[in-house]
């Protein structure tokens, strides 16, 4: 509810005010006059109600949509001018930089990338700092067991104050050596089974691989953003399945009420994503699924988000829509016709 509300309140605000509004105007594929507005307001209220949400995961939503959004409205406002335009794509991109020439989708696409990075490693700290909860989970159980709490009060009144206390802190010695054992395998067995890496490489590939699911997903849905509803569609059916259960529910859920606040207008043709909508609600989701994942799932969703954005090149998603009734009847739901 808070991003609905937030990103409600984001298009307002941006088109009552003249300049703005007239800024933001765009042609869509139909000739109809719509506002990036629309865009703008869901990143908006996805970040802030990531924010909201709290916690690392939610700071690290909140900065991955946000800075992806903020680099999107650049590429959307400034890319637009005459001397900012030629380059398309990925590679239209890389060819301009080759020629000595920085594109503003390449500050996009480099923006993205640190926004990504930034939230996985606030995602990495979270996992590092939940192993580290669970380590220290089994000293006090053996101090307890063998050291200066109970044990060496129960060892005086069983033995007395001179015996006792001595052959207490020989058990302490024997026990906590035992406790320090068993403490190194429970901490084995929990980083094993969280998936929390045990080495700098460990954390480092982790961090890489999370920041590039992150913003590989911010890109894959502005490549769904060709028609209306199409990209909002696809978050909230990724998006509510998330919402459900699981550390990345609050942002998932914060992305998921973004998108149902926007896809009226954008259906109705009012509104567009651009890349400043479709960028951040990939971001928060992608965010969403790498904070829920372990490494091997992180890596077989970035395999999948790597194939799709290249066989974009390849592949008209378009054309893949339109060719499949049970994808083009939802592709057409609450469109306008003609």
């Amino acid at each position: 509810m808070v991003g609905a509300f937030a990103a409600q309140a984001a298009v307002r605000g941006v088109l009552s005010v003249p300049d703005y509004r007239e800024a933001l105007a765009r042609t869509n594929f139909r000739g109809h006059e719509v506002s990036l507005a629309g865009g703008i307001g869901l990143a908006a209220g996805a970040g802030v109600a990531a924010a909201v949400a709290g916690g690392p995961v939610g700071a690290a939503a909140a900065i991955a949509g946000l800075g992806a959004g903020a680099v999107g409205a650049y590429d959307d406002i400034v890319g637009a001018r005459p001397e900012h335009g030629g380059a398309k794509g990925f590679r239209g991109h890389l060819r301009a930089l080759r020629e000595g020439r920085v594109t503003t989708g390449l500050v996009k696409i480099a923006g993205i990338g640190a926004a990504g990075l930034a939230a996985a490693a606030l995602l990495e700290h979270r996992r590092a700092r939940g192993f580290g909860a669970a380590a220290g989970a089994g000293a006090p159980a053996g101090r307890g067991a063998f050291g200066s709490g109970a044990g060496r009060s129960a060892a005086r009144g069983a033995f007395g104050r001179g015996v006792g206390v001595p052959a207490g802190r020989g058990a302490g010695r024997r026990g906590g050596a035992l406790s320090s054992a068993g403490r190194r395998g429970a901490e084995d067995r929990a980083a094993r089974g969280s998936g929390v890496p045990r080495s700098i490489a460990g954390a480092v590939a982790d961090v890489a691989v999370s920041g590039a699911l992150i913003a590989g997903t911010a890109n894959l849905f502005n490549l769904f953003d060709l028609r209306p509803g199409r990209a909002l569609k696809v978050g909230l059916m990724v998006g509510a399945p998330l919402a459900v259960a699981g550390p990345g529910a609050p942002v998932a859920a914060a992305a998921a009420g973004a998108a149902a606040a926007a896809l009226p207008d954008d259906l109705g043709e009012r509104t567009m994503l651009g890349d400043a909508g479709a960028n951040a609600l990939g971001a928060v989701l992608g965010t969403a699924l790498a904070a829920r994942s372990g490494r091997k799932a992180r890596l077989a969703l970035l395999a999948g988000v790597v194939g799709l954005t290249a066989a974009s090149e390849k592949v008209s998603f378009t054309k893949v829509i339109e060719n499949t009734p049970p994808l083009r009847a939802l592709d057409r739901l609450g469109r306008r016709s003609g």
